[in-house]
């Protein structure tokens, strides 16, 4: 055998065994560790499970959690509130919508009724006209003078405009030179305003 300078102690083999045995003596501190902890958890798990007598354990949580918890619970209820009142104001206008569109097809009715109305009053009256212009027309002249001689120069002007011009110029003959003159430049300036194109 050898001996080593730096000391007296002869070295001496080692085992292979004595690592092996060292490790199954961990492995099974490491397997006792787990069974007593798995024996626990199941003794907790066989003792806690809920009975019909007993009621099911509440986790608690903590005051932020809680708080968040609230804050979005009032958010919702914030978020139904004005979907709640965004659906009545679709329906309030959807109603507004439906009424204006009724008082608009009324209004488009009696608007038809009153142009009809005016048109039959306007032929109405366009007879009329025409059968006192055939009246004036069918006068002597100096007896229709007479009655021109009595109207406003516009009305005068009105009749005049309708005659034959040959019936028009006997009645305007027979009228005061300032009457005539009065009703002559009326009848001149009804189509000095009129477009020309």
């Amino acid at each position: 055998m050898k001996r080593f300078a730096f000391s007296g102690i002869t070295p001496t083999r080692r085992r292979p065994g004595g690592l092996v045995l060292m490790a199954a003596f961990l492995v099974l501190s490491g397997l006792l560790k787990l069974g007593a902890g798995l024996g626990a958890a199941m003794a907790n798990t066989t003792d806690s499970a809920p009975s019909s007598e007993t009621a099911p354990l509440a986790c608690e949580a903590d005051g932020g959690t809680m708080a968040l918890l609230a804050a979005l619970q009032a958010r919702e209820g914030r978020l139904a509130e004005q979907e709640k009142l965004a659906a009545e104001q679709q329906a309030t206008l959807g109603f507004a919508r439906k009424e204006i569109e009724r008082k608009l097809a009324q209004l488009a009715s009696a608007e038809a009724r009153l142009a009809a109305t005016i048109a039959q009053a306007d032929q109405a009256a366009d007879k009329d006209v025409s059968a006192l212009v055939a009246m004036y027309e069918s006068m002597k002249p100096k007896d229709a003078a007479k009655l021109f001689e009595e109207m406003d120069p516009d009305f005068a002007a009105g009749f005049l405009a309708r005659m034959r011009p040959e019936s028009a110029a006997g009645v305007l003959t027979g009228l005061d030179p300032a009457k005539a003159y009065a009703i002559s430049v009326l009848l001149a300036g009804r189509n000095a305003n009129a477009p020309k194109s």
